[in-house]
């Protein structure tokens, strides 16, 4: 569906929608993704998936953060969350979006931002994932991964598999705790594979090297059933012990496999995004795999705002993609 993948990555980048979906909160059925508009909020929701036997990695919602003052603002949001955690006991780390804290604006900035935060997730012993987005900002992040992990013990990132430098990285990074991604950006064929199966003959391949190849811990973030059985399979028949990795997912997504996989004695990590800046969040995840969009639905309450909301989100998806279809005519 690679043009519906197409709108769904345009809207996500949309500054307008974006600024319009903050004003109206957690409505036509984002509650169900999105872990809470504020730390207390999301710090409950944290505490029933701990109940259910999973940790949790936190993630502050931010796009198109352009100035230092909103840089600020959400690095203080960041360490107020981190020490809510501390303070309520709760099994969490932190999912940290290199942007969002001043990557686009100043180098030096950002880095003193991130050190800040590294500083206070290691005063509560919590570990700090530093996530990948676009390939514009891979050589930055790199750049900074590679000096916090000189720094800081309490510090991975990620991988996305369509990246064809995560052929490298994956040895680089092999002695580290890495989670391993799909993807979910619009990249270039310049520097991503295109198709799904290449995407995920590279994930699983990623996966089997980072388990076998070092000693650092390995987070399998995806969906995917297939997947996930497939590296079972490869887990089980290496002996590769369950505290050497976990699977991740996204809050509000696969909550029946998640629950099945801790029955089987596996470590399950629920992603949970919180804050006002939903909606770049989840059209990247429709973007991702736009079959997600099924799981959503089916969660969605019956109540008529609700219903409303979906068919207007519904018809201007459609409305979008006819013009995009149209326009390549």
């Amino acid at each position: 569906m690679p043009l519906l993948r197409d709108v769904f990555i345009a809207l996500s980048e949309n500054a307008v929608l974006n600024d319009a979906s903050k004003k109206i909160g957690l409505k036509f059925g984002a509650n169900k993704v999105v872990g809470g508009i504020t730390v207390e909020e999301t710090i409950e929701r944290i505490k029933d998936i701990n109940s259910q036997g999973m940790s949790v990695s936190f993630d502050n919602l931010g796009e198109f953060v352009t100035n230092k003052t909103d840089a600020t603002k959400e690095k203080n949001l960041i360490l107020k969350m981190i020490q809510a955690i501390g303070e309520e006991g709760v099994d969490a780390s932190a999912s940290i979006k290199l942007s969002q804290i001043g990557l686009n604006i100043d180098f030096d900035f950002c880095m003193d931002n991130i050190r800040e935060i590294m500083d206070a997730a290691k005063a509560q012993n919590m570990f700090v994932n530093i996530d990948m987005e676009n390939y514009a900002t891979y050589d930055d992040t790199i750049r900074i991964v590679d000096q916090l992990m000189e720094e800081y013990d309490n510090v991975g990132t990620v991988l996305q598999s369509y990246l064809f430098t995560a052929k490298d990285d994956v040895y680089k990074y092999k002695d580290r705790r890495t989670r391993f991604v799909k993807g979910a950006y619009k990249e270039s064929p310049q520097v991503a594979l295109q198709s799904k199966e290449d995407i995920d003959k590279a994930l699983k391949l990623l996966i089997r090297i980072h388990l076998t190849k070092g000693d650092g811990f390995t987070s399998i973030a995806t969906h995917d059933h297939n997947i996930i059985e497939d590296m079972i399979d490869f887990i089980k028949e290496n002996d590769i012990p369950n505290d050497r990795f976990e699977f991740q997912m996204l809050f509000g997504f696969r909550k029946e496999l998640q629950r099945e996989l801790v029955d089987r004695g596996y470590n399950v990590c629920v992603y949970i995004p919180f804050g006002t800046d939903w909606y770049a969040y989840f059209m990247r995840r429709l973007a991702e795999r736009p079959q997600n969009i099924n799981l959503v639905v089916k969660s969605l309450s019956k109540d008529p705002t609700v219903q409303a909301g979906a068919a207007a989100a519904g018809a201007l998806t459609i409305g979008i993609a006819a013009l995009k279809f149209f326009k390549r005519k």
